[in-house]
């Protein structure tokens, strides 16, 4: 095999899987030899912990998601401080904001955001983005802190607003979601690859002819394929570009 590649963005929890190691080792035969793993809030943060110290190809970003922002807690946020830089964590996220679903508190999560966007900056970490509904007051609090830097989760808008991320030193995660019907980031890819890195969001968001399946790292493989065909470049062309974006955006994945 000439390529290898990294699971950015994926949820290796046993909340989600009844035998993660037989989901890596899969993983692990199709091509992806690296898998970060995400926390969202304070149960996942700390089996994200427990993961990574487990598998030698696991590494860990730990956060507090905007869906939380109105129950998490002062400890929550004690948690992330004392751990964001414990051996293998290389990022803080998933965080950001999400006024998708009625009844969001959006005071909340902005003050939620720039807290944790704080901790990043204060301690010289990478940030992984969630973003949903939420475009512009995501770019007005990323623009707050000019020295974070990171990956913009489960990215599917437009080529004016990845110029923007791109231009705030950001990187865009591109997942199973590529390859839905109606997805039109297909038609630009060829035009952001160079900034793009892999994710699946596992066990969300399964690519086609998965998608309302299950979704595993081992996926990575179909959304590379369907990104390098849309992309006009080989699978090897590919894993060079979004392992050096990797390794661009989380310094400490080659500590």
């Amino acid at each position: 095999m000439d390529y290898s590649f990294v699971d950015s963005h994926c949820h290796l929890l046993s909340s989600y899987y009844l035998d993660v190691s037989n989901v890596i080792s899969e993983a692990l035969d199709c091509g992806v030899n690296k898998f970060i793993v995400s926390g969202f809030d304070s149960l996942s943060n700390k089996e994200v912990l427990d993961v990574i110290n487990r598998y030698d190809c696991c590494y860990g970003t730990i956060g507090i998601h905007p869906s939380v922002a109105s129950s998490y807690s002062d400890e929550d946020i004690l948690f992330l401080k004392s751990h964001v830089l414990d051996d293998k964590v290389i990022g803080i996220g998933e965080i950001g904001l999400d006024y998708h679903y009625e009844g969001f508190d959006k005071d909340a999560q902005l003050a939620l955001f720039r807290k944790q966007m704080q901790i990043a900056s204060d301690k010289h970490l990478p940030v992984v983005i969630h973003s949903r509904d939420a475009t512009m007051d995501t770019i007005n609090v990323l623009k707050e802190f000019p020295l974070v830097k990171g990956v913009i989760h489960s990215f599917s808008l437009s080529y004016e607003v990845a110029k923007i991320y791109i231009g705030l030193g950001y990187k865009l995660g591109i997942n199973g979601v590529v390859t839905f019907k109606n997805c039109h980031l297909k038609e630009i890819i060829k035009d952001i690859v160079s900034d793009i890195i892999l994710e699946t969001d596992s066990p969300y968001l399964a690519p086609v002819p998965y998608r309302g399946s299950e979704n595993a790292p081992k996926y990575i493989y179909d959304i590379a394929c369907f990104i390098a065909l849309n992309a006009g470049i080989s699978l090897v062309r590919l894993s060079l570009i979004t392992n050096k974006n990797v390794l661009d955006c989380f310094a400490r994945l080659s500590d």
